[in-house]
């Protein structure tokens, strides 16, 4: 499972998996996140982890995006479902999850992050989805959901309806984030002690609570499938793809 642009490390009690494409700002490959899943459906019935901290590599990024050219040639809805499921599985996992943020973390990243349980960051720490200005997408409702589940409706719409990317701070004026420090590893360490310390019972009890509030609340409307066929087959998509690959700034017609 441990790959190039995907290594895991594993101590007692914890699996970090850290994304590792600094060239790209640690943008998502489908390998990637087939290999997140994978590791998902393993730590499902893992009794002997109790903590998943990812981290991106390089230190500008924690991820942004999505690697652009993997949406060639390839059934994009059906490849944006795989991506939701694979978001489901890692909201639903047993162990406590912490996104550990130090830089961008916007598209894909942004989703990653907002499925884990915990998010530190550092203070030059962006959050966003600035689709709307780059690739004319959308997002799946569950994961817009999820997002306002963490930030707030109010934020969640600026993010995605100006394309502005907000700060570390206003993240943490939010509660999006637990802590803003500079010193990430040490902060990480600290709260990853405090929860091996903790009853392993309580958290798989809470977090399953949590989970079943949110099927309840974020699962996909009837008309979403439909509306992503739509965006996705539409000729802005295919605009933001091309100026993107292109280095250009798209003209989208809407």
């Amino acid at each position: 499972m441990t790959t190039e642009e995907l290594q895991v490390d594993r101590r007692e009690g914890v699996v970090e998996v850290v994304f590792n494409r600094p060239k790209r700002r640690n943008a998502f490959t489908a390998a990637m996140y087939a290999a997140m899943r994978d590791l998902c459906d393993e730590l499902r019935d893992d009794d002997s982890t109790r903590v998943l901290v990812l981290r991106g590599a390089g230190g500008q990024a924690f991820a942004a995006g999505n690697e652009i050219s993997d949406f060639l040639d390839r059934d994009v809805v059906g490849y944006e479902e795989s991506i939701r499921e694979l978001l489901v599985a890692l909201f639903e996992l047993p162990q406590v999850t912490i996104a550990a943020v130090d830089g961008a973390c916007v598209g894909g990243g942004l989703a990653v992050a907002t499925h884990c349980d915990l998010r530190i960051c550092t203070p030059h720490s962006r959050f966003g989805y600035p689709i709307a200005r780059t690739l004319g997408n959308a997002l799946s409702a569950s994961i817009v959901y999820r997002c306002v589940a963490v930030f707030g409706e109010s934020l969640t719409r600026e993010m995605l309806l100006t394309s502005r990317l907000t700060t570390s701070d206003r993240a943490y004026a939010v509660g999006a984030v637990m802590s803003v420090v500079d010193d990430l590893d040490a902060e990480l360490e600290h709260v990853v002690r405090g929860l091996l310390q903790a009853s392993a019972v309580t958290m798989r009890a809470t977090k399953s609570q949590l989970a079943h509030r949110a099927r309840l609340l974020e699962g996909e409307p009837d008309f979403d499938a439909a509306l992503l066929a739509e965006v996705y087959g539409g000729p802005d998509f295919a605009e933001g793809v091309r100026a993107f690959l292109a280095k250009e700034r798209p003209a989208f017609g809407g």
